[in-house]
């Protein structure tokens, strides 16, 4: 069977014998997609591909042992079980803009909605130890970003990931985590959480099954898809050899517009954002920046702005900084537990954050 020139060889994981070879496939450890891809460019099928490592031919040892292990049926009762379902190389669900990768996945495991297709798919990623400035605009990119009609794409990872997925959420946005593990995993484990929103609301991708332990080695992988899924990548923080610089590097060699966040030069999470925009990247400073420059306000629209009551703007304007409830109360002239419920709901609607004890108006956005 003729291999397409940019891709797997047509047909490949399409029948039922294909799905169970691809099951296999994707459970092997000791294989990196682009081995994979060639070894199917080779062979022409996932079947064959399987015969090839079973026998020896292909792999390494410990794939050709592990492969003759893997039952398919297993496999496939555990993704089942877990509300996945495989979607391969070609096939309705395949995002298209992936089959222009260097070394595209031939499968996805996929929980929750299709996967978007690119137009108007924007990733925003960075730091898992970020600061709370860089939590909070990544939150924000998030939420105004799927406000205007954006879909929002990160790794699920905590800090800046977390944040800009939470963000798409709080305004009832569409958001797409793509894993470095297997499609049933939750990694970081505080994370299961907003896996399980995201799967009701949005989208969970991963390129392995059931079972697949994150390990370090998956996670470059993993980058690529996050790159190959959206028309442009935003870098917050992150340090100067940092997993968002791979996404990155991934994001300019598909041709995909990528952005950086400036930060103070003495800032150690200031590293990559820095470096990205030395090298070309553009500088962003908010959100707006972003919809000019890829022209989203005109095709989305701009991002409608909370709706308040007379009693919340006065709240907020009695915000100039950090403030405890009780400074709030005095200029509304109420009583603590009046304002209290007051300054929540203004933290429901993404306007103010709380940290110690008291208040502060988040960053607007245009700010």
């Amino acid at each position: 069977m003729p291999a397409e020139r940019t891709g797997w060889p047509v047909g490949f994981g399409r029948d039922p014998a294909e799905r169970r070879a691809v099951l296999v496939l994707s459970a092997l450890r000791g294989q990196r997609p682009a081995d994979l891809l060639a070894l199917a460019r080779e062979e022409g099928t996932a079947v064959a591909c399987l015969a090839a490592i079973r026998e020896g031919r292909a792999g390494s040892e410990l794939d050709v042992r592990f492969s003759r292990s893997l039952d398919a049926a297993r496999i496939d009762g555990e993704l089942r079980s877990c509300g996945a379902r495989l979607v391969v190389w070609g096939s309705r669900e395949y995002p298209p803009q992936l089959e222009h990768l260097r070394d595209p996945p031939g499968w996805l495991f996929v929980r929750g909605a299709s996967p978007p297709i690119q137009s108007g798919t924007i990733a925003v990623v960075g730091a898992r130890n970020c600061s709370d400035l860089g939590r909070e605009l990544a939150r924000s990119f998030g939420r105004e970003l799927a406000a205007a009609g954006a879909v929002i794409v990160s790794g699920a990872a905590r800090g800046i990931d977390a944040a800009a997925h939470e963000g798409a959420l709080d305004v009832g946005g569409r958001t797409v985590a793509v894993l470095g593990c297997g499609i049933d995993l939750a990694y970081p484990p505080g994370s299961r959480g907003l896996l399980r929103r995201i799967e009701q609301e949005g989208t969970i991708v991963s390129e392995y099954p059931p079972g697949v332990p994150a390990e370090p080695q998956r996670f470059p992988a993993r980058n690529r898809i996050i790159a190959g899924l959206c028309a442009a990548l935003v870098v917050v923080e992150g340090r100067e050899r940092s997993g968002s610089l791979i996404s990155a590097r991934h994001a300019l060699e598909h041709g995909r517009d990528v952005y950086a966040v400036p930060g103070a030069v003495s800032n150690p999470l200031s590293a990559a954002p820095h470096a990205l925009i030395r090298d070309g990247a553009g500088l962003i400073r908010h959100v707006e920046d972003l919809l000019s420059d890829l022209e989203l306000a005109r095709v989305l629209g701009p991002a409608p702005p909370p709706v308040l009551t007379l009693v919340e703007q006065a709240a907020l304007d009695a915000m100039t900084g950090p403030v405890l409830p009780e400074t709030v109360a005095r200029a509304l002239g109420v009583t603590v537990a009046e304002v209290v419920p007051l300054l929540m709901q203004l933290e429901l609607k993404g306007l103010v954050r709380s940290s110690g004890g008291r208040f502060e108006p988040r960053l607007p956005l245009g700010a």
